[in-house]
């Protein structure tokens, strides 16, 4: 409702059902949560994206609030939610001595609780789930920091990138797999810190079973066309097997400017 206030919402069970959605034509945009400011990563959006074949074209910054609900007011023995709302309310549960217990997504454990009925069962959602599902709030911002913040992304299946105008404020993210010896690593990074190019995000995943190899997702402050991005990518590309750019896209929340 924030990142696109005119389009018409359609609820999917699952990212990977979301980026169906969009590649089978039944939606314009996914809006998939990759990382969260208190409990790291959400969507494994490395796997996901690649694969799906969609293109990274905006991205979305998102207070979280969660509330606990449930039938009664409580006392909650334990709280159904996804794990990251748990993850994120974990000290507020710890003291209170209730028994997280995960389930698929908050909204779907605000369902699941009110089917039940059991008022020794609660749910860690956004209070909106509470008016939809018919729960009682029993405590608002239960999440452990008052900055609690998720980063979106928004997918869409376009053959091209976003046309960006350089330099404007606008992130690039790409990934890459470094050749198998000694210093790839070092050596592919090399020509973002002599460009002046800022890396905001860099983030390791193995793939396959061989661990021979290491794959990276990044992010990057800039636009392919600048000289200076372009003359990074190729040698981070030359120190790798692969390198794979994903999306470029305005910045939502400006990143910092010096190189890194």
């Amino acid at each position: 409702m924030e990142a696109r206030p005119d389009a018409l919402p359609l609820p999917c069970f699952s990212f990977e059902d979301a980026l169906d959605a969009v590649k089978d034509g039944r939606a314009g945009h996914a809006i998939i949560p990759i990382e969260n400011s208190q409990h790291g990563r959400v969507a494994d959006i490395h796997f996901l994206l690649p694969e799906s074949g969609l293109t990274i074209v905006g991205e979305h910054f998102l207070p979280i609030h969660h509330a606990l609900m449930g039938v009664g007011k409580g006392p909650f023995e334990a709280v159904y939610s996804h794990p990251q709302a748990l993850g994120q309310s974990r000290f507020f549960l710890r003291e209170r001595g209730i028994v997280p217990l995960s389930y698929a997504d908050t909204a779907g454990a605000a369902a699941f609780v009110s089917e039940r009925g059991d008022p020794k069962l609660g749910a860690i959602a956004p209070a909106i789930a509470a008016e939809l599902y018919g729960l009682t709030i029993a405590e608002r911002h239960v999440e452990d920091s008052d900055d609690n913040m998720t980063r979106f992304v928004i997918l869409a299946d376009s053959p091209t990138f976003l046309t960006v105008e350089i330099g404007s404020p606008a992130m690039t993210t790409f990934i890459f797999e470094v050749k198998n010896i000694p210093a790839a690593l070092y050596k592919a990074m090399g020509g973002f810190a002599t460009n002046g190019v800022n890396m905001t995000k860099l983030e390791s995943y193995q793939q396959g079973t061989s661990f021979s190899a290491t794959r990276f997702y990044a992010d990057i402050i800039g636009v392919p066309g600048d000289p200076a991005v372009d003359r990074a990518l190729e040698e981070c590309a030359f120190h790798s097997k692969e390198l794979r750019i994903l999306g470029t896209y305005p910045q939502a929340r400006k990143r910092g400017t010096s190189a890194g």
